[in-house]
């Protein structure tokens, strides 16, 4: 987040500075745009009757902010009634917010919405401090219950089912983006809503089917957007891969308007994709794509075949593998690769086979996520079957089972921490490739390499989070130099050259001799949306070299 930027965004133009309707979230950070928050806005004359619009007010704010702030900022509005948009990650803030509310004006009239609160409403408690929880889809539901409370009758029902009505029939959201949004934030889009398939770990898997927008009218939308200003677009659909007529012209679209300027694009597009489906009119636009301007989100979460059996999960790992190598080594879109840990009857070993076989294929990122037991969800059905147990608190991570123990999977929760830290963060490539690979004389498996790593990471400082860069290339010398006795010399001028990669100016003990004698190189300007990816994207052009949804 800039600094200078605001934590809460200015009220739209045209917005009132009260209003008696208030859309609310709380965002994880202030770059996160919320587009279900939009979606309601757009649609409060149509499905609530004209004039609603003209009403309603949407303020974001951060999970970090206090919540007497909020609630100061909230009520300064005046407002009738406050629609909250409720998440895993900000449901127990928000209900510290809702507290907060309740005791101050208890005559306003609170309604939530989101997936945290559409399932298992009664066991909620910010569900019984609401006065009213839609469930499911809000973008016709929630205008009609505010102008009810507005101007009555008043309703009866606490909890009401969403009414998910054709989506030709909802008013698109993306002109509810501020030029403050399109100038400062990243700037969510939907091709279409749901999922065809069933894996039971995601809510998506309740859906019956995918539903598309009528594509003319989309793209007339992503014109608008990009003529605005917009080159940041995040596509939220889950399958968008799924109807190839679509993704050939979205992606078209994209293409016909990219620039380059002195090697960096001025587009970026992220895309989730289904991993077994790569048609060939795909990939003949995916290659067309510059560095830096296209990133895939590529659900592969298991290679074991009766894991994925078991929880409905139909993924060909054969074509999955094939399309994860074709990315990698003929486009140059940035791939993350997703796994799961914890799920019923996978072992520790099975899933170390699945890591090492993911991370032989090189995707830029192994985006390492735990189980979690999402309000809703069928994976449920394996609790009594393979003993699971979850945290009871957000985000209902796994905590045993009937073939992961505690103990292990408080290393792995440490393993995934690490694994963002070092290996996903693009500033350690080639200490990197000797960590989980070693060397020809002293070769490793990848998995098995970390893990160690990660053991001994604990051991030795206790903590998971606070480590400075410096202290990190250190802690990295030490343990390939000392633990795995790799030639020192070899260990310091692979950290060497990432250290001068990463543009930081610091002094590593291990480091401080040969920095003496170098100039620090600046890391180049123009790359606040990149620099991450752009390390991966640089290593794999060099030299070769080599983090949940269904």
């Amino acid at each position: 987040m800039q600094s200078p930027t605001p934590l809460t965004p200015a009220a739209p133009a045209g917005v009132p500075a009260s209003a008696p309707i208030v859309l609310a979230t709380l965002n994880a950070k202030f770059i996160h745009a919320s587009l279900g928050l939009r979606c309601l806005l757009a649609n409060m004359d149509r499905h609530g009757g004209a004039g609603l619009r003209a009403q309603t007010a949407l303020r974001e704010f951060v999970i970090q902010q206090r919540p007497t702030q909020i609630v100061e900022d909230l009520l300064a509005l005046k407002p009738r009634v406050i629609g909250l948009g409720i998440y895993i990650w900000n449901v127990v803030e928000t209900t510290q917010v809702l507290r907060l509310l309740k005791a101050l004006r208890p005559d306003i009239k609170v309604v939530l919405g989101g997936p945290e609160v559409s399932f298992e409403t009664e066991s909620q408690e910010i569900c019984r401090l609401a006065d009213h929880v839609v469930t499911g889809w809000g973008d016709v539901s929630f205008p009609k219950l505010c102008r009810a409370l507005l101007d009555g009758p008043q309703p009866l029902m606490k909890v009401i089912a969403g009414e998910q009505p054709p989506l030709d029939a909802l008013a698109y959201p993306y002109s509810e983006y501020t030029d403050d949004d399109i100038a400062k934030r990243l700037l969510y889009v939907e091709a279409s809503r749901g999922c065809p398939f069933k894996c039971e770990f995601c809510l998506s898997s309740l859906d019956k089917t995918a539903w598309a927008f009528d594509l003319d009218a989309f793209m007339t939308e992503m014109a608008a957007l990009y003529a605005r200003g917009a080159r940041n677009f995040k596509f939220v659909d889950r399958t968008f891969n799924l109807k190839v007529e679509h993704s050939v012209r979205i992606l078209q679209f994209f293409l016909d308007r990219m620039q380059v300027a002195g090697g960096v694009p001025d587009l970026f597009v992220h895309f989730e994709v289904v991993p077994d489906s790569l048609p060939d009119r795909l990939k003949e636009l995916i290659v067309q794509f510059p560095a830096g301007s296209l990133q895939f989100e590529v659900g592969v979460q298991s290679f074991n075949p009766e894991v994925q059996q078991r929880i409905s999960r139909k993924q060909d790992n054969t074509k999955t593998a094939d399309n994860l190598r074709w990315l990698v080594t003929q486009s140059q879109a940035h791939v993350h690769a997703d796994l799961i840990f914890g799920l019923p009857g996978e072992t520790l070993d099975s899933f170390a086979a699945g890591f090492d076989r993911l991370y032989a294929l090189r995707p830029h990122e192994i985006q390492f996520g735990i189980l979690k037991r999402l309000r809703g969800t069928p994976i449920t059905r394996h609790t009594a079957d393979f003993a699971m147990v979850y945290d009871p608190q957000t985000p209902y991570t796994i905590l045993q089972n009937s073939t992961i123990d505690f103990a292990t999977l408080q290393r792995i929760q440490r393993f995934a921490r690490y694994w963002d830290m070092v290996a996903n963060s693009g500033r350690f490539m080639r200490a990197r490739t000797l960590l989980l690979e070693g060397t020809e004389a002293l070769p490793v498996a990848a998995f098995e390499a970390f893990l160690n790593f990660s053991d001994w990471l604990w051991a030795t400082t206790g903590k998971t989070h606070e480590f400075a860069y410096e202290k990190l290339v250190d802690l990295l010398f030490a343990y390939l130099s000392t633990e795995r006795c790799l030639p020192p010399a070899l260990v310091r001028d692979a950290l060497l050259a990432d250290y001068q990669a990463s543009g930081a100016r610091g002094k590593p003990a291990c480091l401080a001799e040969a920095l003496q004698a170098i100039a620090q190189p600046l890391t180049p300007a123009g790359e606040a949306r990149a620099q991450r990816q752009g390390r991966h994207v640089n290593q794999g052009q060099g030299d070769g070299s080599p983090h949940a949804r269904g």
